[in-house]
């Protein structure tokens, strides 16, 4: 499909689980891809994937935009010939497949072969491993009482599995957010799982596509220093990469945005703790070695990532209950507002003190002063215009949370003057899903193919 010969053109269909749909679209529509790979999957989307499970068990599990997403390119793919790759499937990989399967018979993609790829299931077994959690070095095991799920981060080479054996469309649960790109790279150039420079430079390729429009200018833009031009229009990247993994990257003609050295250079760090050593499932990319070059109005040339053997292990991540979160909000107008606020948090602390609030951790921040900064803000310069006050408190019981909610209710005619509430009331306790990680042998986490 790419118009360059022998180069293959993978192309971005989210970046995260709320992402933006038309994107993706454009791509499928007119991207001329090869592939459409879809990254919506986090720490923070298993979590509130658990945490919906547990709550609605009519909750199938997998990306609630799934719909929505594959309604808006499967006609495109069908007639361009472009496949797909996607993380969508969550916590529930072979659901999310049948449910694409029906997609694809609805819309007329008769033929489409789509596969599942799970990974091995270690929240049986975790516990009595004797590992121990990266975050605090405590033993896994101390885990056992609230341990609600381990899922491994999989990497690229089932992926290959599904493609080599024909599928159209892959879907996966928690696979490394690079592997999604790497595995048609793999696929189409024949890349062995232990060609460390190739899989270097197309991890590193893989990594710059994932977050979507981050490197067409979203995330990035800041006015009068970072312009970029119609950022309401965003596009998604895609890359032309060639065999030995070199690449460069695009996006679709008449959409806002730029690619260029800036907005490249920063997804190419974004979430890299060490450039030297960014690890992979399947492989330790080196960003270091990396030669970027402006090849044309948004087109972007990456060369020269390296690539070391990938570890003997892989990451896992833990889902355990960790209580629950109340929160609410109330706000202050006019002359006089920051006082109020300050005179609000003296109530609100004193009433929670005697109705006996039982919380690991108690929070109120004036929005508008002091909630991103805390302590550390300096004095406002002047009277601000409007105050929000914000409180939460996590808590052991769903019980202890809900006080957060009912003192601010009395609030409203119970404080001081001219509180505004917001009304109805939203849901102001939540159940939180705290995430833990830890290593095991590769050889401990076996990936299956799927078709359905």
């Amino acid at each position: 499909m790419n118009d360059k010969a022998g180069k293959l053109r993978v192309g971005s269909g989210a970046g995260w689980w709320g992402d933006r749909i038309d994107p993706a679209r454009w791509n499928a529509e007119r991207g001329a891809l090869d592939f459409l790979c879809f990254e919506t999957m986090a720490e923070a989307t298993v979590s509130a994937a658990q945490v919906r499970k547990r709550r609605d068990p009519g909750f199938p599990g997998y990306d609630t935009w799934l719909d929505d997403r594959m309604r808006a390119v499967l006609p495109h793919c069908m007639k361009n010939g472009t496949r797909i790759v996607s993380n969508q499937g969550w916590i529930n990989p072979v659901g999310a497949a049948r449910r694409v399967a029906e997609l694809c018979a609805e819309l007329g993609w008769k033929g489409a072969k789509v596969a599942a790829v799970t990974a091995t299931d270690l929240s049986g077994t975790i516990v009595g491993t004797g590992l121990h959690v990266m975050e605090s070095g405590a033993p896994v095991a101390t885990l056992r009482d609230t341990l609600i799920s381990a899922e491994p981060y999989a990497g690229a080479e089932a992926i290959v599995r599904a493609l080599d054996d024909g599928a159209d469309i892959v879907i996966t649960g928690r696979v490394a957010d690079p592997s999604l790109f790497l595995a048609p790279m793999m696929h189409h150039f024949g890349w062995r799982a232990d060609d460390w420079a190739r899989l270097g430079q197309g991890s590193g390729i893989g990594h710059l596509l994932e977050c979507g429009a981050q490197v067409t200018g979203g995330y990035f833009s800041d006015p009068g220093y970072k312009d970029v031009p119609e950022p309401w229009n965003l596009a998604f990247p895609y890359a032309d990469v060639a065999a030995d993994g070199t690449a460069e990257l695009g996006k679709v003609d008449g959409t806002g945005g730029c690619i260029d050295l800036r907005t490249v250079k920063e997804q190419m760090f974004y979430e890299v703790h060490d450039p030297a050593r960014y690890i992979t499932p399947d492989v330790v990319v080196d960003f270091t070695t990396a030669r970027l070059e402006q090849a044309g109005r948004d087109r972007v040339q990456v060369e020269g990532i390296s690539g070391h053997a990938r570890t003997d292990t892989l990451k896992v991540s833990m889902g355990c209950t960790d209580g629950y979160i109340g929160e609410d909000m109330f706000f202050f107008a006019g002359p006089g507002c920051l006082e109020k606020a300050r005179l609000a948090e003296r109530i609100l602390r004193e009433r929670l003190r005697m109705v006996d609030l039982q919380a690991h951790d108690l929070r109120i921040d004036f929005i508008g002063a002091n909630a991103v900064h805390g302590a550390a803000s300096a004095a406002p310069a002047c009277e601000p215009v409007e105050i929000a006050v914000r409180i939460a408190a996590r808590c052991t019981t769903r019980a202890q949370a809900e006080k957060i909610g009912r003192e601010v209710d009395g609030m409203a005619v119970c404080g001081l003057a001219s509180t505004g509430k917001r009304v109805p009331h939203q849901d102001r306790v939540r159940e939180v899903i705290g995430l833990w990680s830890t290593l095991v042998p590769r050889a401990s986490v076996d990936c299956q193919v799927e078709f359905v």
